[in-house]
């Protein structure tokens, strides 16, 4: 029919011809979006390959379906809050703890598909019940859960999801202000489905991200007025309602008796407290007062010394506190300082690279942490996903081309480890090369102080948010001293934090980068080039550099594993080479110290502990 139409074309009139060129855009139109039909409704995506659990699984391996529901769990956070809206830039790092948390669960709001964290990057039936894309993801369709409704009964239609979209390109903060760029449009296709049509700046990760934003009720919000912060409880889907907020103090979640999704397989042994509360301290010293009184019920700890020494109270000895330990799967998060690249001080690489070198990882470790960190050399460390040690494949060497002259040789070989000391805290063999690197970027010794090319002096403030924080930056400030780089250091609190981070008005800050064995378009938002004046975006380092826009590109379009692997450890590459960070260290496992009647299941998963997975044993 198709090749009858286009010899038609030849043949005829020019008002004809207009005519089936138009039946042929809707032609080529409909199958761009509805040929790939080779796809059938699943009730999971997986990110490459297939999802691990089939469609009549009934719980995730690291929940325990039998658990008994009841009781409390009270959590305890430094800072305080200002709004109930986790969604807008107002309120972005002053949020209320738990509307849409990664540590303590998302217990407001929900997405269409339920992230499983036994898996690197796989998602199950949630708001949907069914999820459907083609080989080349180019849409993706959700099928809702027709049990699925509000807190306060309304049931979920797709005008919901179609809203969010809608408000979240106008009035959200990043990235869900972003998210419409890749999606040529939304339509409704059934009563209970929605279609994303993706268009060219789309790739294979996206469909798992829109599964995983969130979903607002239309009937609830006032477009108009959802940017402003606001301490109103909302009106969510999840498992627990709001039902008490004390600004800046405290804030209370009770389980929805009439939660909507109490028993799908993705929920089961999950929400398994009748009320959960987050008590909020001014600094971590008088939380941990708090904790040790019984105020609060959990506190993860990060601190070794503090985790050796700390802890040897009263209620630690006789057991009514358990101090928990924790083996995961993932990779480190990389824990450093970061350089704005933005200082014109910071652009040239090879002065980051001297300025990293100072860091006295070895003397820091043994004089304040009992040696119990390990260096972290890699931005997924100890990961597969890694290229710490392993040679550059020949695969990575094609994938960069033209670009090889961005990465360090010692890089590209394996060979390159972080600058090792002597952990006296004044290694002179160390202090020369950095010195010598420096000297030939321009900059010259006067007085015991560097002066650049430009005739001011080396000289830059880290900018810190807590007593642990700033404990790092006077040891790196010491040592720099020593070279004559002149560093300040200055504490905020959250507030004026988040207000100069948000804007990068910073030198440098310590910050952690979180790691997954599923890196994708969350890279942008950290090193792309397009983020690096976006007011907001995660790029604290203010990176701009093509080769890692290209690699970024071709990691979330890839296709299979190998191709993936392949990508991410070029980017590994590349981020290592630039000395964007000054890498700290990381711990091989987690601890989380908590009362002895909160329980938690014998499994833990690949990414570590769950709270949501966790009960009052004295519920039973």
């Amino acid at each position: 029919m198709l090749a009858y139409a286009i010899n038609f074309l030849l043949k005829s009139d020019l008002e004809s011809r207009r005519y089936i060129k138009i039946c042929l855009v809707v032609v080529s139109g409909l199958m761009v979006t509805n040929g790939s039909a080779a796809s059938e409704p699943k009730h999971a995506i997986a990110m490459h390959g297939e999802p691990a659990l089939a469609a009549d699984f009934t719980h995730f391996p690291y929940a325990n379906p039998d658990t008994p529901k009841g009781g409390t769990l009270i959590h305890g956070v430094v800072g305080t809050f200002d709004s109930t809206n986790p969604f807008i830039l107002k309120s972005q790092g002053n949020t209320a703890r738990g509307m849409w948390d990664l540590q303590f669960g998302n217990l407001v709001y929900e997405s269409l598909l339920f992230r499983s964290r036994d898996e690197p990057f796989t998602m199950y039936a949630m708001l949907a019940e069914f999820v459907e894309t083609p080989a080349d993801r180019s849409w993706v369709e959700f099928t809702l859960n027709p049990n699925a409704h509000w807190s306060d009964g309304v049931p979920i239609t797709v005008d919901d999801v179609i809203f969010t979209y809608d408000l979240l390109e106008k009035k959200g903060r990043p990235p869900y202000s972003s998210r419409m760029d890749k999606i040529y449009r939304i339509e409704q296709t059934g009563e209970r489905k929605v279609r994303f049509i993706l268009n060219e700046q789309s790739d294979r990760e996206f469909p798992l991200i829109i599964a995983l934003s969130p979903v607002l009720p239309k009937h609830a919000i006032n477009p108009e007025t959802f940017d402003h912060s606001t301490l109103t409880p909302p009106i969510g889907s999840g498992p627990y309602k709001v039902s008490k907020v004390e600004p800046g103090e405290r804030i209370t979640y009770s389980r929805d008796p009439n939660y909507w999704a109490r028993d799908l397989p993705s929920k089961r042994g999950f929400d398994n407290f009748d009320t959960i509360k987050v008590e909020y301290f001014r600094n971590s010293n008088s939380r941990f007062e708090a904790f040790k009184k019984g105020l609060f019920d959990a506190l993860p700890e990060g601190d070794p010394a503090h985790w050796e020494r700390g802890y040897d109270f009263p209620a630690v000895r006789d057991g009514q506190i358990i101090k928990d330990s924790f083996k995961t799967g993932k990779p480190a998060n990389l824990l450093g300082f970061v350089f704005n690249t933005r200082n014109p001080q910071f652009k040239n690489r090879e002065t980051r690279r001297a300025l990293a070198m100072m860091l006295d990882f070895e003397w820091i470790n043994k004089n304040l942490f009992f040696n119990a960190y390990q260096r972290t050399g890699s931005f997924w460390h100890g990961s597969f996903l890694s290229s710490l040690g392993v040679p550059a494949s020949e695969s990575e060497r094609q994938l960069i081309g033209n670009y090889l002259d961005r990465i360090s040789l010692d890089v590209m070989d394996g060979l390159y480890t972080p600058t090792k000391s002597d952990g006296s805290g004044r290694d002179r063999k160390v202090m020369r090369k950095a010195f010598k690197i420096l000297q030939k970027q321009g900059y010259v010794s006067q007085d015991g102080k560097l002066f650049g090319p430009d005739g001011n002096p080396l000289a830059f403030e880290i900018l810190t948010k807590n007593q642990g924080e700033e404990k790092l930056a006077i040891a790196y400030r010491r040592t720099l001293a020593r070279i004559g780089v002149t560093v300040s250091v200055r504490t905020v609190d959250d507030a004026q934090y988040q207000r100069r981070t948000q804007a990068y008005d910073f030198d440098m800050i310590v910050r952690s980068h979180f790691a997954s064995l599923s890196p994708g378009i969350e890279q942008v938002g950290r090193w792309g080039s397009s983020t690096i004046d976006l007011f907001g975006s995660y790029n604290y380092a203010g990176v701009s550099d093509p080769a890692i826009d290209f690699v970024i590109e071709e990691m979330v379009k890839a296709t299979t594993q190998e191709d993936f692997t392949t990508a991410v450890r070029m980017l590994d590459r590349l981020l290592i080479s630039g000395h964007y960070v000054v890498p700290l260290f990381h711990l091989d496992e987690q601890w989380v110290a908590h009362r002895n009647y909160i329980k938690r299941p014998e499994k833990t998963s690949l990414y570590g502990y769950q709270f949501q997975t966790w009960w009052d044993g004295r519920a039973n």
